[in-house]
């Protein structure tokens, strides 16, 4: 390789140093390196939501701060990838281009335009793969499908053995003559009027060293109650992974190759261990559906479900995305996702359920409130829980699973503390009504200064009612299949 002519490391959701099979090649091959990402307006991509990009601004700038502590900085386009790839590889005068892969349709199909568009001008292009535990060829059923239940999928992952380990972070970059960089103001990221971000700030530290200090964080302090707690709002039990590696601040090989000397130290820890690593496991087998299925954000992936007899209610809707449902655990958890960026697991089971089978509202338009609201917004996962809770999808829950907001409040937040911190004007009344106001007294709730109606909405919908509804459009579903 010409020890001159700098080679291009073209950053995506790989927003890191450490594990970058990219940026590592770049670093042994001795060239002069030039880093640089792409705000991508390829016509195939889907768009990034409002929280997705304010993450996305913090991660850029904690990269840029790490390359420059190992002699390099990051170069900002935006653009279509492909032609701002190739053109800047042309200005650079670059012999490589190298990459990370993401095996994603669209994704791909960029790589390979970029890869022909760069064989044509004489410049070697290269990706890696970078993204997941095992590539989606590796599992495949006797008819060379992709795997839709979980657990087997699993099992298979869990039979090939360990990944690859991890790589260290390059230790010093060459440096390469510096191309323009657009400044980050120009990508537009973040909120400005109105500024809705101080809770995400407040909550999160975006970047790779965070993502680094948050895994060994929660596997020194949480991991021991993980299996056990791991559904309970009320407490912080959970990872918080999720964001940091939908933007590849740490990899998922990272995090399997972290976890168990947790339950080598301390045996008992084994099984929290290993229910944390088939969550990791989920996210995978997310992207492996994702891999077969290119449309799973729009299409159902049981075409039995195109004639679900899905309701239009605006109203609904709008009380469902602003916490005024008059159920509290799912009013709680939406406004924490607003605030936040974020919900807990067992909540979004919940406030998906709520969505899709109470109020019978078609599954898309909770995962399009998602995308635009989550931080970890991910084109995997989030389509495919989404059709995991509708049933529409692979590895569905039973149709006949309508998850009771109040049972499930009373269970996994006893005491009531997640719904009084999100739900403040139910914060006086006791524990016993605070999962359902609508059984406290007159006095009682006067006592506790709420006016159902005023204060705090009544139940847009009752239980029992939305749940013999809900079962009946089911039942049209199943019969149909038959």
């Amino acid at each position: 390789m010409d020890s001159t002519a700098p080679l291009i490391v073209w950053f995506r959701d790989d927003l890191r140093l450490s594990d970058h099979p990219a940026l590592d090649a770049a670093a042994r091959s001795g060239a002069p390196v030039i880093c640089v990402y792409v705000l991508d307006g390829s016509p195939s991509l889907r768009p990034l939501g409002g929280a997705a990009r304010w993450w996305l601004a913090q991660s850029l700038r904690a990269l840029d701060k790490g390359l420059r502590a190992i002699g390099a900085t990051l170069v900002l386009r935006s653009g279509v990838a492909t032609r701002v790839i190739a053109d800047l590889a042309r200005e650079a005068g670059a012999q490589a281009v190298f990459w990370n892969e993401i095996a994603q349709a669209p994704h791909r199909a960029i790589e390979h335009e970029l890869a022909e568009t760069l064989s044509a001008m004489g410049v070697t292009a290269r990706g890696f793969p970078g993204d997941l535990l095992v590539r989606p060829e590796a599992i495949r059923s006797k008819e060379g499908r992709g795997l839709r239940v979980f657990t087997p999928f699993w099992k298979r992952v869990l039979a090939l053995g360990d990944p690859p380990s991890p790589l260290p972070a390059p230790s010093a970059l060459r440096p390469a003559a510096p191309p323009a960089s657009e400044p980050l103001a120009h990508f537009a990221l973040e909120p400005t009027k109105p500024d809705w971000a101080a809770g995400f700030r407040e909550t999160w530290q975006p970047g790779e060293s965070a993502a680094q200090a948050r895994l060994k964080r929660f596997l020194e302090r949480s991991a021991k109650d993980y299996a056990g707690e791991r559904d309970r709002p009320d407490r912080e039990v959970t990872s918080g992974m999720s964001p940091h590696l939908r933007f590849g601040e740490i990899s998922p090989r990272q995090i399997w190759h972290a976890a168990p000397f947790v339950a080598a130290e301390e045996p008992r820890l084994a099984g929290d261990i290993a229910k944390f690593l088939s969550e990791l496991g989920w996210r995978e087998f997310c992207r492996h559906l994702l891999f077969d299925h290119p449309d799973l954000a729009t299409q159902n992936l049981q075409a039995a479900f195109d004639a679900f007899p899905w309701r239009r209610d605006e109203a609904a809707l709008r009380a469902w995305q602003h916490g005024c449902t008059g159920y509290p655990m799912v009013d709680a958890g939406m406004r924490q996702l607003w605030t936040t960026g974020v919900m807990h697991n067992r909540v979004r089971m919940v406030v998906a359920s709520f969505l899709v089978k109470h109020l019978l509202i078609d599954w898309r338009y909770g995962e399009a409130w998602f995308w635009d609201t989550l931080v970890d917004a991910d084109a995997a996962s989030n389509p495919a829980n989404w059709q995991w809770v509708a049933g529409s999808g692979a590895d569905a829950a039973p149709y006949f699973r309508v998850f009771n907001p109040v049972l499930q409040g009373e269970k996994f937040d006893p005491d009531g503390s997640y719904v009084r911190r999100w739900v403040p004007e139910l914060g006086r009344l006791p524990a016993p009504l605070v999962h359902r106001p609508w059984r406290a007294a007159p006095l009682e709730l006067a006592s506790a200064q709420v006016e159902l109606g005023v204060t705090y909405p009544q139940p847009i919908v009752e239980h029992g009612k939305a749940r013999v509804r809900a079962l009946a459009a089911y039942e049209k579903v199943r019969a149909s299949k038959s």
